[in-house]
């Protein structure tokens, strides 16, 4: 039994799977299975013909029309455009000095984000981590390094600096 090429999916191999278990030879049917990609997005079920999908619920104004009739709040936002990590120290203030009904109103009239990152390339330490070798080195080598990237040192001393962020914590008693 002769194959040329690399195997990357099943799909390549045609019926000799199926022939070498109904002529039950072990031997070639372990042979092509270890000559496959152990990488599932090599699968034949992830490279399906490519079809444009239409929105299911119309445009986004059409979206912004039906929040007006139905009186919804505002749109909630994935991510802060700006990372503010002092959004969790106001909301306590917030809670202590008005009480959580007023939070609860304030959140309802201007909903946070839901994530403080708006970077989707971004992948905790402790997922890489749990990671093969061979995807961490995929990955690292995909980052740029370190020294590459740029920073904005006077906005960060600047937010370093700012005294909401150095403000004690305060328990108060329900």
């Amino acid at each position: 039994m002769q194959i040329d090429g690399i195997l990357t999916n099943e799909i390549q191999l045609g019926n000799k799977l199926g022939v070498c278990i109904s002529e039950n030879r072990r031997s070639d049917f372990a042979l092509l299975l270890s000559m496959l990609s152990a990488d599932p997005l090599d699968f034949a079920q992830f490279h399906l013909p490519y079809e444009e999908k239409k929105p299911a619920y119309g445009t986004q104004a059409d979206n912004e029309d039906l929040r007006l009739k139905l009186g919804a709040g505002p749109l909630q936002a994935l991510a802060v455009k700006p990372i503010d990590f002092l959004i969790g120290a106001e909301n306590a203030a917030m809670v202590q000095e008005q009480g959580l009904a007023q939070l609860k109103l304030q959140t309802y009239l201007n909903p946070e984000p839901l994530a403080i990152r708006d970077d989707k390339d971004y992948i905790s330490s402790d997922i890489i981590s749990n990671c093969n070798l061979n995807v961490q080195k995929r990955y690292f080598s995909q980052t740029e390094p370190l020294s590459h990237l740029s920073m904005n040192a006077a906005q960060f001393y600047n937010d370093l600096t700012h005294p909401d962020l150095h403000r004690p914590l305060a328990v108060t008693q329900a």
